[in-house]
């Protein structure tokens, strides 16, 4: 009942709400067809997934996740472009005992950027952005009166490319901006809690460490900017954009930014568990209450295009189809677009590392560890986990050497198309 209502009342938005009107009435048309199906995720079962290996499968992935310590875990495994297999393990919610399930949807931290990506280079190939288009001044993007006071002439030359790639300029040499909230919210004057707008004036106000498109610094900030920039370009909101252009057309339809508080968590999302040991921090709206990282620590809405996706693995896996550079089904990029996304214009786009037809993208923050990769062979995998490691970003290299023995064990995949 509360499945049907939930789609039900999708189709409606979407036949009322006034901007699908004309530049989205394919997605109108979609939802209003009588071919709707229910997402991905909810068509799936463990039993799907029973073939001569999955015993296998099982006791690896199980004893890997009790050494790891990892409440839930959903895998799915694509090849030929086909989901073959997509089965879940452990506990969604361990206090109310419910089992994870291919309907669980998990928060992927930083794998988020890969969409983000993906939804800028859909603009540049529809003519609506390009790569080399100014972030700041006059002509930017951020071209309000109160982001025109530049401290540092240097911010001027940031393109949107410096974005994508991690050039723009910043570094973490003094902490991630983006898990410092309070600290950018008090430097710039702001009441908690930060803002995009807190963060463009924060910029503008401080130095860069380098000039943009000279050096490498990871930033989550870049890319919390980039979804503004996506905003602006397509005239819709950053998570409509991506929702109603990119995912509805093609049949992915539970895929969502999440929010902070378990309270206000999806129906299917599953809940998040950090390390054994972890401490909890002041809340990031400026509270004067601790909270655990994963539950109000840390902002995870601010994060938005950085890290704020919740999906399930079998419609992530689905859009790495979209844009996997095999030929056996278009993609929705041209192949000038998933070339610089690879590496065609230095460091990949959106993607952790790209070696040798490898297309790898990690996630990894406060309760969560998301994995997903592309091999040369046709065969793509997500690994998605509701449970933070001590390792950090570092736990991706054991996810990375679990499927790799998983995938040269596995002699065959079932032959059978579970989207």
């Amino acid at each position: 009942m509360q499945t049907s209502f939930r789609y039900t009342f999708l189709v409606i938005i979407f036949l009322l709400y006034p901007s699908f009107s004309g530049e989205n009435s394919n997605v109108t048309e979609i939802l209003s067809s009588n071919e709707i199906n229910k997402p991905i995720n909810q068509r799936i079962f463990n039993e799907t997934s029973e073939f001569e290996y999955t015993k296998y499968i099982d006791r690896q992935v199980t004893r890997f996740m009790e050494r790891s310590a990892l409440n839930g875990v959903s895998i799915a495994v694509v090849k030929d472009e086909k989901l073959v297999f997509n089965r879940s393990y452990g506990y969604a919610n361990v206090e109310l005992g419910i089992e994870t399930s291919p309907e669980h949807l998990f928060r992927i931290a930083s794998v988020s950027k890969l969409i983000t990506a993906i939804a800028v280079m859909k603009l540049v190939d529809d003519g609506l952005l390009s790569l080399n288009d100014p972030v700041f001044g006059k002509d930017g993007f951020f071209n309000d009166e109160k982001y025109l006071k530049i401290r540092d002439e240097k911010l001027l030359s940031i393109e949107v490319l410096h974005l994508l790639n991690h050039t723009s300029g910043w570094t973490q040499r003094y902490g991630d901006p983006m898990f410092n909230s309070l600290t950018i919210a008090k430097k710039v004057g702001d009441e908690a809690p930060a803002t995009i707008d807190s963060y463009l004036k924060f910029v503008t106000s401080r130095r860069l460490y380098y000039k943009p498109g000279t050096m490498y610094g990871y930033s989550n900030m870049a890319y919390v900017f980039l979804g503004e920039i996506i905003k602006k370009a397509s005239g819709m909101s950053y998570e409509n954009y991506i929702r109603y252009q990119i995912l509805f057309p093609n049949g992915i339809y539970d895929m969502h930014l999440g929010k902070n508080f378990y309270a206000d968590k999806l129906p299917n999302e599953v809940r998040y568990y950090e390390q054994e040991g972890s401490m909890e921090v002041k809340a990031y709206n400026g509270n004067s209450i601790y909270l655990p990282k994963s539950y109000g620590g840390n902002d995870i809405e601010l994060l938005g295009a950085a890290g704020g996706w919740v999906v399930s693995a079998s419609e992530m896996a689905k859009l790495m189809t979209l844009v996997d550079g095999f030929e056996d089904t278009p993609d929705i990029l041209t192949k000038e677009s998933i070339e610089n996304m690879t590496g065609g214009l230095g460091n990949p786009l959106g993607w952790r590392e790209t070696v040798r037809g490898y297309w790898t993208r990690t996630g990894s923050f406060a309760g969560t560890a998301a994995v997903v990769q592309r091999r040369p062979d046709g065969t793509q995998w997500v690994f998605l986990s509701n449970t933070s490691n001590w390792k950090g970003p570092g736990f991706s290299n054991d996810i990375k050497r679990l499927m790799r023995k998983l995938q040269s064990r596995v002699k065959y995949w079932p032959d059978q198309d579970l989207f």
